[in-house]
């Protein structure tokens, strides 16, 4: 029931750690050998997949990672985020509040979590002069634990 709702999709950021979207790419994965392999490989491998709670995660980093309108000619023009409008601004308590709003606009189009933060706590000891931290908590439609990301966002 889980995998239904969650939903399954392929790899894209290296064990959930990603810098910025310009790197991300399928990833691929060993997989058992079953009978005898083209060419007399030793290895298969196989575009690796990600499920449950492991999907949702990847699919609100991608979606934080994607400026908004980036997938317009794809038919999605709402997909993503703003987060990359305060590149360039001076860090100030307003440019905070505005990460905020952006990160909780990004939790609301997610159709798998509810459409409020558990929880959103920025790290001011953790920070850099041009980013800010943060962890984001959201809460899957099922039961179940909430789902926890830590951020670091460059502005």
């Amino acid at each position: 029931m889980t995998q239904s709702v969650l939903g399954i999709d392929l790899a894209v950021v290296p064990n959930l750690v990603a810098h910025d979207a310009a790197a991300l790419d399928l990833v691929t994965e060993r997989r058992p050998i079953r009978g005898k392999l083209v060419g007399g490989a030793r290895e298969a491998f196989d575009l690796k997949t990600l499920g449950d709670r492991e999907n949702l995660a990847q699919a609100l980093l991608l979606r934080l990672l994607t400026p908004v309108g980036a997938l317009a000619e794809l038919g999605h023009g709402s997909y993503g985020s703003r987060l990359h409008e305060l590149i360039g601004e001076r860090k100030t308590p307003a440019l905070r509040n505005l990460c905020r709003a952006y990160v909780l606009e990004v939790v609301a189009q997610e159709p798998r979590v509810q459409d409020k933060a558990v929880e959103l706590t920025f790290d001011p000891e953790a920070e850099t002069l041009d980013s800010f931290v943060f962890t984001l908590a959201v809460q899957p439609v099922l039961e179940g634990d909430p789902l926890v990301l830590s951020l670091e966002v460059g502005v």
